[in-house]
């Protein structure tokens, strides 16, 4: 049996690893490259409204951003508190939520102006963040996903990912894309495709090397994969990397 989570929570997931598929080997085509800002430790990315959005980490550096996408500059931004260490973003009902890591806090902003218009405790780690229409979705960087009420951020469910492995933790940046959660896994060069009903990983994108392979000049900054954004109107997705200098938009095979 699987190990349990370390959560009061009940995990929806409880398998043995005997009969688990490996993840599907996903690839992707890279339709164009980008500027990133290399200063941006990247904690979020979202594409709302034909615009790309960026919340950034790291205490006295966490910003959040409206980006040109063309530039790789911001057209409009906010500095987070320097005591705060900004996570993941996700727009919803036209307000921005904003995560913090171990701050305990989640930040709504009002989506035209920026203005922090409420403040929410959360209890756990705050890492990455996306909804599915209805509820937030939330990593802590173990392997669960919690299923959040976004006016009360009272819990209503616990998704357990898995693969044939066993449980996936560092679950990092979330982007929810027709019905799949698709996951940044901290310290790994893929994104994890999750089903949202049973927590299987049934697929991998694998960009390791992606920098390398498109000549990005790599220094002793740049950090790693994480930052996932879709483009609904071109089925594209965007990905990137703290403090990388590329941001790739991409469309899966």
């Amino acid at each position: 049996m699987l190990a349990c989570n370390d959560t009061k929570e009940e995990s929806t997931s409880d398998n043995t690893t005997a009969a688990i598929p490996t993840p599907a080997n996903i690839g992707y085509n890279i339709v164009k490259v980008y500027p990133h800002d290399v200063t941006s430790y990247t904690q979020g990315l979202i594409w709302f409204n034909n615009t790309l959005y960026e919340g950034t980490g790291l205490e006295g550096e966490s910003r959040l951003m409206k980006i040109d996408i063309e530039t790789g500059k911001s057209t409009q931004k906010i500095d987070i508190p320097s005591e705060y260490f900004g996570e993941g973003i996700t727009i919803l009902n036209d307000k921005i939520y904003q995560l913090t890591w171990e701050d305990h806090k989640v930040f709504v902003y009002d989506l035209a102006t920026f203005k922090k218009i409420k403040e929410f405790d959360w209890n756990l780690q705050g890492w990455g963040i996306s909804h599915n229409g209805k509820q937030l979705l939330i990593s802590t960087g173990d392997s669960n996903i919690y299923f959040v009420n976004p006016e009360t951020f009272a819990i209503e469910k616990t998704l357990g990912v898995y693969d044939n492995n066993g449980y996936l933790s560092n679950l990092n940046e979330l982007e929810f894309v027709n019905g799949t959660i698709y996951a940044n896994v901290y310290l790994k060069d893929y994104i994890a495709k999750i089903n949202p009903e049973t927590g299987l990983v049934e697929g991998r994108i694998d960009l390791t090397s992606i920098l390398q392979k498109t000549g990005q000049p790599i220094t002793e900054n740049t950090d790693v994969l994480n930052g996932i954004a879709f483009n609904p109107a071109n089925n594209s997705f965007y990905v990137t990397g703290k403090r990388w200098p590329a941001l790739y938009e991409i469309k899966l095979n």
